[in-house]
């Protein structure tokens, strides 16, 4: 049996939520969380803190938003203060990890899968986290237990 981990997509009104599978080997979406400001994460941790319980999760990624020159820019420092939060919240180890490009990449994919349009921005985010939590996965695999 494999440790199990989760990827998140951080964005300003929602965060796409992905688990991997337990052999490990895989990133599934699991949701896109909603909220409706910003600065309103309490409600956002809580989701994110239950779906780490239930699907027993050791590890948390973290999609990093770099400029495309490799610089951090406003979004990249909010993320950090969410990651902050999140390992506060969890007490579960929050790596970030580079994201750049993947809501296009998800937008691509779900366009070649036949998505209608008015049903990819349900999605998107979550299609974005299983591409980041599958990135990492590919380049670190997953322990046994």
């Amino acid at each position: 049996m494999k440790e199990r981990w989760m990827g998140l997509d951080y964005g300003t009104k929602t965060v796409g939520v992905a688990v991997s599978d337990a052999l490990g080997i895989t990133a599934q979406g699991v949701e896109t969380i909603t909220r409706k400001s910003n600065k309103k994460l309490r409600q956002t941790l809580a989701r994110i803190e239950a779906l780490a319980e239930e699907y027993e999760v050791s590890r948390i990624v973290l999609g990093l938003p770099k400029n495309m020159n490799n610089t951090l820019g406003e979004r990249a420092e909010e993320t950090k203060e969410f990651q902050e939060m999140l390992q506060r919240r969890t007490g579960l180890e929050v790596v970030l990890w580079d994201e750049r490009l993947t809501t296009m990449e998800s937008e691509r994919i779900l366009q070649e899968g036949g998505v209608r349009r008015e049903n990819r921005k349900e999605r998107i985010d979550w299609m974005a986290a299983t591409l980041i939590l599958q990135s990492y996965i590919d380049a670190y695999p997953i322990p046994e237990k």
